[in-house]
């Protein structure tokens, strides 16, 4: 397969044991439900070998794609692509077209992509090279990939950068065998200068950012956030009580955490979630009722805020993030059980503005549900199952 690669460009400097690459290939989250409604927009989903592209209003097919047997969607916040996570790298899904391009921001283990603040972040897990993109050059990219930043953490690790309205990037810090926190860098003309560093997010996964720019990073004893210029961590309530994926808004304070208090429990679902107050700087972790059960793709923000919540039984569950509280029930589908590894196709649910997307691998349907009244508008049933869905919003 043709690929556009990235090319290196620039001096290196190392700045606490990290280097700084500028890198350039010639011209040419937010979490979803966080951004501005992009009208209906299309939707990607995989499906063992494959990736269909839909239309967001009448959920019909537009075209269909050949991958590999399994991959990973990521919208790329330039309102324009899908990312494509594959064993080349980063592979760009044109949903306008739509093409499966052959623009691949190369990575030996392509991980997290963050869309926040005009730029789309990319974070190799296999080198630990973080490769920064401005959001609007990558929209416009067709033949190549746009000029891009680069950031050379010292090993290979699971792990997730974001660059601040201001320039500041924030990334993980670790290696192959642990993972420690995070670290805070201000760019200089040839060079990235730390700013600060929390070591104290042991096994640090996921990020979110929430109003005023409030940064979370799940740890395995609880949450870190960095806000104003300094991190601060939270202690979860049990000695093992694991945030690893963040689920935010742009217009609330506060964070939505998954949380695992389990590390030996079989199995994916989960029963309880995290609630962050970035403002008035409070943690809890929630409780939720025994029928609410969830995964780490069951999860998302949508209208004034509400955490919506997909649950074993078949309904998505209102949270309304304040006070924890279930606020409504709406019926999607039929009840399911969890998945036996993460990778196993299993209800997941996204949302754009006012309107959900549910899929349902055990009947292979793709249902819309308007969030105002709770009622499915449209379902549709595809001729593979459903794994990864994503949708190419513009992000803040």
């Amino acid at each position: 397969m043709l690929r556009q690669r990235t090319t290196r460009l620039g001096v290196t400097a190392t700045i606490a044991g990290l280097a700084f690459l500028l890198s350039a290939c010639g011209t040419s989250a937010e979490a979803p439900g966080t951004a501005a409604p992009n009208t209906a927009g299309r939707i990607a989903v995989s499906h063992p070998g494959g990736i269909s592209v839909l239309d967001g209003t009448t959920l019909e097919l537009v075209k269909s794609f050949d991958s590999e047997e399994f991959t990973r969607l990521n919208p790329a916040g330039d309102g324009r692509h899908v990312v494509v996570t594959t064993t080349a790298g980063f592979q760009l899904l044109d949903m306008n077209e739509p093409k499966l391009t052959d623009l691949v921001v190369d990575a030996k283990a392509p991980g997290h992509v963050v869309r926040h603040a005009g730029n789309t972040v990319f974070f190799d897990d296999g080198s630990a090279t973080t490769t920064i993109m401005k959001s609007a050059d990558l929209a416009k990219s067709t033949e190549k990939l746009p000029a891009a930043q680069s950031y050379q953490a010292p090993a290979p690790h699971h792990g997730v950068s974001i660059v601040l309205e201001d320039g500041t990037l924030l990334t993980t810090a670790g290696d192959k065998s642990s993972r420690t926190g995070a670290i805070a860098f201000e760019a200089h003309e040839d060079h990235w200068h730390a700013i600060t560093e929390n070591k104290d997010c042991p096994g640090i996964h996921g990020e979110g950012t929430a109003a005023d720019e409030a940064v979370v990073f799940g740890c395995e004893d609880g949450a870190l956030l960095y806000h104003h210029g300094s991190f601060e961590k939270f202690t979860a309530p049990d000695k093992y009580g694991r945030m690893g994926n963040v689920f935010t808004s742009s217009t609330s304070p506060i964070v939505v955490g998954d949380y695992n208090n389990n590390p030996d429990a079989e199995g994916y679902l989960l029963n309880a979630v995290v609630l962050l107050d970035t403002e008035k700087h409070s943690y809890k972790m929630v409780k939720l009722p025994k029928d609410v059960n969830y995964t780490f793709r069951d999860i998302a923000r949508g209208p004034d805020g509400l955490a919506y919540i997909l649950s074993t039984d078949g309904s998505i569950h209102v949270l309304d993030p304040a006070d924890g509280t279930i606020v409504n029930e709406f019926p999607v589908i039929k009840a399911w059980e969890g998945p036996v590894e993460w990778q196993d196709a299993h209800p997941a649910i996204v949302i754009n503005g006012n309107t959900a997307y549910v899929t349902e691998p055990a009947s292979s349907t793709i249902h819309a549900v308007d969030l105002t009244t709770g009622k499915v508008g449209t379902s549709v049933t595809m001729d593979a199952v459903p794994n990864e869905i994503a949708l190419n919003v513009a992000a803040h």
